[in-house]
C-alpha cells in the first residue's frame, strides 16, 4: 500500500484479530511466517508465562506490547486502572504485567481503565485513574517499560472513550513515561479529524493501532479512511514507533496482508 513503506507493523494476536484461526500459542509462528517481526496482544490468560516465552522465542518475534491483566471479565471487569474499588487489584496487575514484560522483553504495557456504572462518580474515577497511573508510570519507568492508555469506543460504558479525555489525564499525571495509545479505528469513530490530531499531539503518542472504519478490517478494505494518506502523514511527523494491526481480517489473515510491505503476500 502506498505510504506504508518505512513504517513498522506488529501483528495483534489477541482473540478475534490476526491469525485467530489457530491457537494463541501458534499465532507467534504464524505472524513470523506471514512477514511480521513483532506481535502485540491482550493479556494472555489462557497460557502460562513459560509457554508464552517458548512460543515467542521459537518463532523469533518480539513482543512489543501487552495489556495489563484487566480483571474478571465474567464479573464485568473491563480493566482496573480507574475503578475505586479495584486499586489493590490494579497494583497486583502491574506487578504481574512487569513480570511478563521482563520475561518477554516487552517495553510497553497498556492499562485498561474499566467500565463505569452510571451511578458511579466520574470525578472519583478520574481522580483514582490519575493517582493509579502516576504510581504505575513511576514504577514502570524504573523497569524501562512505557505505560499506555487508550480511549476505546466498542466497550459499553468504558470510562476512557475520547482522545482529549486521555490527553487531559496524561497532563494531570505529569510523567513522560505515560503516553497515549492512539487507535485510529476508535479515534475515527469518536471524533475523526485524525491527521490534525496526530500533528498536534504526536509527542504524546507512544503507540499506534490501525483498523478500517466501519468494519475494522484491513487498511486497504473499503471504508471511511484513506490509509495511504494517513500512513504518509504519520511518516511526515517523524513517528518511528510500532503500528499495531489490531483489526479483524475480512478473509484469511495472510491473504489480507497484501497491503503490508514485507509480508509474504505482498
Amino acid at each position: 500500500m502506498e505510504g506504508a513503506e518505512g513504517l513498522t507493523f506488529a501483528a495483534n494476536i489477541s482473540d478475534g484479530f490476526l491469525f485467530s484461526d489457530v491457537s494463541f500459542l501458534e499465532r507467534f509462528k504464524a505472524a513470523k511466517c506471514a512477514g511480521f517481526s513483532a506481535v502485540e496482544s491482550a493479556f494472555p490468560s489462557n497460557a502460562s508465562l513459560e509457554q508464552l516465552v517458548n512460543a515467542q522465542q521459537s518463532a523469533g518475534v518480539e513482543q512489543i506490547h501487552l495489556n495489563l491483566p484487566a480483571g474478571d471479565a465474567a464479573a464485568g471487569d473491563r480493566g482496573l486502572a480507574a475503578n475505586p474499588a479495584k486499586v489493590e487489584a490494579f497494583r497486583e496487575s502491574v506487578a504481574t504485567g512487569v513480570r511478563y514484560a521482563k520475561a518477554l522483553g516487552c517495553t510497553r504495557l497498556h492499562a485498561m481503565a474499566g467500565a463505569i456504572d452510571e451511578k458511579a462518580s466520574r470525578d472519583e474515577w478520574t481522580s483514582v485513574f490519575i493517582e493509579n497511573l502516576r504510581w504505575a508510570a513511576e514504577l514502570l519507568s524504573k523497569e524501562g517499560i512505557l505505560l499506555l492508555i487508550e480511549p476505546i469506543s466498542t466497550i459499553p460504558d468504558y470510562f476512557l472513550q475520547h482522545q482529549q479525555q486521555a490527553l487531559d489525564i496524561i497532563t494531570a499525571v505529569g510523567n513522560d513515561n505515560l503516553k497515549l495509545q492512539f487507535d485510529i479505528f476508535h479515534a475515527q469513530r469518536r471524533t475523526g479529524n485524525l491527521c490534525d490530531f496526530l500533528s498536534a499531539n504526536i509527542q504524546s503518542i507512544g503507540h499506534i493501532q490501525i483498523g478500517q472504519v466501519p468494519g475494522r478490517h484491513e487498511p486497504d478494505q473499503p471504508g471511511e479512511l484513506n490509509f495511504s494518506h494517513i500512513f504518509s502523514h504519520i511518516k511526515s511527523l517523524g513517528y518511528t514507533g510500532w503500528i499495531g494491526c489490531e483489526y479483524k481480517p475480512a478473509g484469511g489473515t495472510a491473504d489480507g496482508l497484501k497491503w503490508m510491505p514485507g509480508s509474504t503476500s505482498s
